[in-house]
């Protein structure tokens, strides 16, 4: 085979590489469907072995957290807010989300947090809504932490929960 016949081969594939390679950008699309998640899990790597996140530190919104943020731990006792995203388009009335305690949970209610209201509101045409969490402190340190695990559930409206981002774990020192 000669140079030249290599060449118009070599051109010819480099061709159609390069017009074969351009892909149709799709924009995403919610008909309708509407899905809650924890802004929290959302940013943050899942533990080893689990399918969501074990936050020590309070993040705060739309990012990992990191060691500049406040500790969860009873020495730091109060009220540690976490974001709910609604993923789809906003709505132009307000809408309630739940959540649970989910299995797992090891810290108690009304000994290391205070009890829980079970549900988020979402404000009418936004995207975000904020769960408050009161961390208690039961006295005497122990080298032990204690879980809090809350699974989101769903809301009005047909909204769902995301598959990927519905678990927190919340760990709290002691």
């Amino acid at each position: 085979m000669t140079n030249m016949k290599k060449i118009q081969i070599i051109l010819g594939l480099l061709v159609f590489v390069m017009a074969s390679s351009c892909i149709k950008n799709e924009q995403a699309v919610f008909d309708d469907q509407t899905v809650v998640e924890w802004d929290a899990a959302s940013w943050n790597a899942n533990a080893a072995g689990l399918t969501y996140p074990i936050l020590t530190r309070v993040p705060g919104y739309g990012r990992a957290a990191t060691s500049s943020d406040p500790l969860l731990s009873r020495t730091l006792p109060g009220i540690k807010k976490f974001r709910v995203n609604l993923v789809g388009g906003q709505r132009p009335t307000a809408t309630r989300v739940y959540y649970t305690v989910y299995q797992g949970t090891t810290a108690q209610e009304d000994v290391h947090y205070k009890k829980l209201s079970g549900e988020v509101t979402i404000p009418a045409n936004s995207s975000f809504g904020e769960m408050e969490i009161e961390i208690l402190d039961p006295g005497a340190s122990t080298p032990a932490t204690r879980d809090l695990n809350l699974l989101l559930t769903g809301g009005e409206q047909g909204v769902t929960s995301s598959v990927n981002y519905r678990i927190l774990a919340l760990r709290i020192a002691q």
